[in-house]
């Protein structure tokens, strides 16, 4: 920092001011391509922008008056303003990414609120330069800047604070007539298919769907001009106006999947269709297979349907669920979801639609169901406790697993062998399975027991000799010693995922924190109480979450985890005076 500055120091005089601003732009945005994005806010665009405001930038962001005056006294048309507009834009980037680097959960209020002044600046650059065609450019980039800050804010629970913003963007691309082209439509669809999950993540899903509606207009709008005089290929442009179309198709279906059902109950209630009395129904089977056939073509596009409508981001991994307002009466509707997308997976529904060209509905490419999209379904599956379909989809996709390379699908094998572990935690118990998919005529009705005979497996290996089945400790300590070996290994990029080792680790909190704070208050009795109670199984497990916390860097995610690393302090201190 201290070279940059000298250096600028020392060259401002002697260089033409217009080749100055130039190269200091040019060196900022360098150092923000390699993640220098400190560096580049302080010594080059702040720099910069200090030439025309000598007070705090961010006081001038609350007024366009203001910021007309002082960042454009010579208006928007002027041969600087589009180095100025970069370099407002690039601030705010380097502004966000400095706050992802420290707090990347936004755990603290104040980088929250950075976050939402970035965005705000934002929009105000995009409102200045909007009403200049030449400056479409800034607009796009500035929707894709928004895009990305709101989506990580989404992600953190904050959709209502973020839906204002989605929707200036989503509007700023309707009102710059070159980004209205069919070359910028795909983007213009995921700015849609973003408004909406934001309506419905604030449980407005009317609202969702309205816009989903008004987008599919805006689409077809664009396709009749489109047909009237076409400038690229005639399959390119298909594809482009298909998968805008299904984007928004899919947030339409999210609503009226359970929509519809709410409004036939109102009248007379649908009897229920029975598992196993489903083999012999040919596909579509229930009211909501008819809805996915009726308003999808293709096993990929309905799969992708039966995600969205099964998607829910408060909802969690693990018990317990908070009750969603929209969905809570209905329970059946997502059975019947779980039901199809077995099916789809399955291959038979394409059976019966004779659209199976191969053996294989999970791929890895463009065809057929995505292997991202099915390992997605098995965690959606143990989420909502639908056991039957969980054993029965990840047999299937566990197949397709192994039989993949690469450390993308090593990592999701990974994780769903640790869904398969925490299961008996989660339920314990015996669990009797009694689904059934089709195949053709035939039921396959022992697929089921396979499936926990796979997962048996799964167990055995990873068990400790010293550990009987009827052991309290034995699931435990299989799920706490297996993901201690996957998260001990060199390979970084094997490691399951932050947030399933949250809940792996939350699970055998929940499990053994009693005991444990038993063991903590027995003080400097900790060596005796453990000796009586057999408890060293307890402690072992402790030290093997504090062990799982420090090796994945998840200690800052959850406030929970200093209770379990002082948990583990406590009882070595009372251990050593006992």
């Amino acid at each position: 920092a201290n070279t940059l500055f000298n250096i600028w120091i020392k060259y401002k005089p002697r260089l033409p001011e217009w080749y100055y601003n130039e190269r200091l732009v040019k060196v900022g945005d360098t150092l923000a391509q390699i993640k220098e994005y400190k560096l580049a806010l302080q010594q080059c665009y702040e720099r910069y922008l200090q030439q025309f405001v000598s007070v705090n930038l961010d006081d001038v962001m609350d007024d366009v008056q203001r910021f007309k005056s002082a960042f454009f006294p010579n208006g928007v048309r002027d041969k600087n303003a589009a180095l100025m507009f970069h370099v407002l834009q690039a601030r705010n980037v380097c502004i966000y990414q400095m706050v992802c680097s420290r707090d990347r959960n936004l755990q603290n209020g104040e980088s929250l609120q950075t976050c939402l002044n970035a965005l705000a600046s934002l929009r105000l650059t995009m409102q200045v330069a909007l009403p200049q065609e030449d400056l479409c450019w800034l607009i796009y980039n500035g929707t894709i800047h928004i895009y990305t800050i709101c989506r990580h804010l989404m992600v953190m629970g904050h959709s209502a604070k973020v839906l204002e913003y989605l929707l200036w963007a989503s509007i700023c691309m309707e009102s710059s007539i070159p980004l209205l082209s069919v070359h910028y439509l795909t983007w213009r669809a995921t700015l849609y298919t973003a408004v909406s999950q934001c309506y419905f993540d604030c449980q407005a899903g009317i609202h969702g769907e309205i816009f989903a509606r008004r987008g599919l207009i805006k689409i077809d709008e664009l396709k009749q001009l489109e047909d009237i005089s076409s400038s690229l290929e005639h399959t390119e442009t298909e594809k482009i106006f298909r998968e805008a179309t299904l984007k928004m198709s899919v947030m339409i279906f999210k609503r009226a999947v359970y929509e519809s059902r709410k409004k036939s109950n109102g009248f007379r209630r649908e009897s229920k269709v029975n598992p196993r009395k489903a083999v012999n129904v040919s596909w579509p089977r229930t009211t909501t297979e008819r809805l996915l056939v009726a308003m999808f073509d293709g096993a990929a596009a309905q799969f992708l349907a039966i995600l969205e409508a099964l998607s829910d981001p408060s909802r969690n991994l693990l018990p317990p669920h908070l009750p969603v307002p929209d969905k809570v009466q209905i329970p059946e509707v997502t059975s019947e979801l779980f039901s199809a997308g077995l099916e789809i997976l399955s291959g038979n529904s394409l059976k019966k639609q004779k659209q199976l060209q191969n053996n294989f509905v999970i791929t890895a490419g463009e065809e057929g169901v995505s292997g991202d999209a099915a390992v997605k379904f098995v965690k959606l599956a143990f989420s909502y406790e639908e056991w039957n379909v969980f054993y029965s989809a990840f047999e299937f996709v566990d197949n397709f697993l192994q039989a993949q390379d690469g450390p993308t699908w090593k990592k999701a094998e990974l994780e769903l062998k640790l869904l398969t572990l925490m299961q008996p935690i989660v339920l314990p118990g015996r669990f009797e399975r009694s689904f059934s998919i089709t195949d053709g005529s035939k039921s396959k009705e022992g697929s089921a027991r396979r499936g926990s005979e796979k997962t048996q497996t799964i167990r055995s290996e990873c068990c400790s000799e010293s550990l009987k089945p009827g052991d309290p400790f034995h699931d435990l300590m299989i799920l706490a010693t297996t993901v201690f070996s996957y998260v001990s290994t060199s390979e970084q990029n094997v490691h399951p995922g932050k947030e399933i080792l949250v809940d792996v680790v939350m699970c055998l909190w929940q499990k053994c924190k009693t005991e444990l704070q038993q063991i903590q208050k027995s003080g400097s009795h900790c060596l005796e109480y453990i000796n009586k109670h057999q408890a060293y199984q307890w402690v072992h497990i402790l030290w093997i979450m504090n062990e799982i916390i420090e090796k994945s860097n998840i200690a800052d995610t959850n406030v929970m985890f200093a209770e379990i690393t002082l948990c583990l302090a406590a009882i070595l201190e009372n251990v050593a005076d006992s």
